[in-house]
């Protein structure tokens, strides 16, 4: 018979966005005796659920000094980075990124699939995605598996976000990976698979509870079902949680931007708190090119008076 799973209710609590209660319980965990390996993963969910909640030199200030192993170097990376992006300061981030591509080849054998995770997750903060790709595209882990179905959705591959899928559900097809695979997917079909995917969410909001990811979620598959007052409701649910728990979330900035846009409401304050909180962000440099490219276009339609 196997053995319990010691960490599995503190991960399935990270993936879905309970950052807190995620901590919660690596903290209850670490008075049972477990294995080397389970200790060093339930130390890389202690850091990744603070970067998570936005404390981010708390988790330099644990995570700094070459006698760590590379994976919570690399998390000291992602906290800097962050640091960085709220700043603005487009050199360090450049740097660290320089940083982050010389600690993936600088020893190979101790190259980890939490390195590699954390890697993909920082390139894709800098909009890297083929870098990102490669850290994981071949990797086995479930969450490199998941990872790689979220960009393919993103560069618009569909086919291949749906192999993912199926490699998920072949490892385990009642996990919450898998389960969030699935909405990632549905969603991504557009409106006819919506609906599917707001019963697994509410599903899987009936067993964990809410969270702002969660919440997220809800509102794109309400969006994508052309549900937008729906989808404003969720929005302030987890509005509502940003401010309870101090925790910024650009992801709810965003969606409050295109669903009020979609209902015809002003976005102004959204778009303020977002350049305010997220001024390097993706969304914000897609916006400038369209604002600009729609400037010099309706230049060659002024009239003349």
């Amino acid at each position: 018979m196997d053995s319990p799973d010691e960490l599995y209710t503190l991960r399935a609590q990270f993936w879905l966005g309970h950052y807190h209660l995620c901590l919660e319980e690596c903290k209850s965990v670490a008075r049972r005796p477990m294995s080397p390996n389970l200790k060093s993963e339930r130390e890389e969910f202690v850091h990744r659920s603070n970067i998570g909640l936005g404390l981010y030199d708390k988790v330099i200030s644990e995570t700094s000094g070459s006698d760590k192993s590379l994976s919570i170097q690399a998390l000291n990376l992602q906290a800097s980075y962050e640091v960085a992006a709220a700043k603005a300061d487009t050199e360090k981030m450049d740097s660290i990124i320089v940083r982050l591509k010389s600690l993936l080849s600088s020893n190979l054998s101790e190259v980890t699939t939490s390195l590699q995770l954390t890697a993909a997750h920082i390139f894709l903060r800098h909009n890297l995605i083929r870098e990102a790709l490669q850290c994981i595209h071949l990797g086995v882990a479930m969450e490199h598996i998941l990872l790689s179905l979220q960009i393919y959705i993103q560069i618009d591959r569909l086919d291949l976000a749906e192999g993912q899928l199926a490699l998920l559900k072949q490892a385990d097809e009642d996990a919450v990976l898998t389960q969030l695979g699935f909405v990632y997917c549905k969603i991504a079909t557009g409106t006819s698979g919506a609906d599917e995917a707001l019963h697994m969410l509410s599903m899987l909001s009936e067993q964990y509870g809410p969270s702002i990811t969660s919440l997220n979620m809800t509102a794109v598959a309400y969006l994508t079902a052309g549900n937008y007052s729906a989808a404003e409701g969720v929005l302030m649910d987890a509005k509502q949680e940003m401010a309870s728990t101090g925790v910024n979330n650009a992801d709810t900035w965003i969606n409050l931007i295109v669903c009020s846009s979609q209902m015809g409401k002003d976005a102004t304050s959204y778009l303020d708190e977002l350049k305010k909180n997220y001024a390097t962000h993706s969304f914000l440099s897609g916006l400038e090119r369209v604002e600009s490219a729609f400037e010099r276009e309706s230049l060659k339609y002024v009239v003349n008076a």
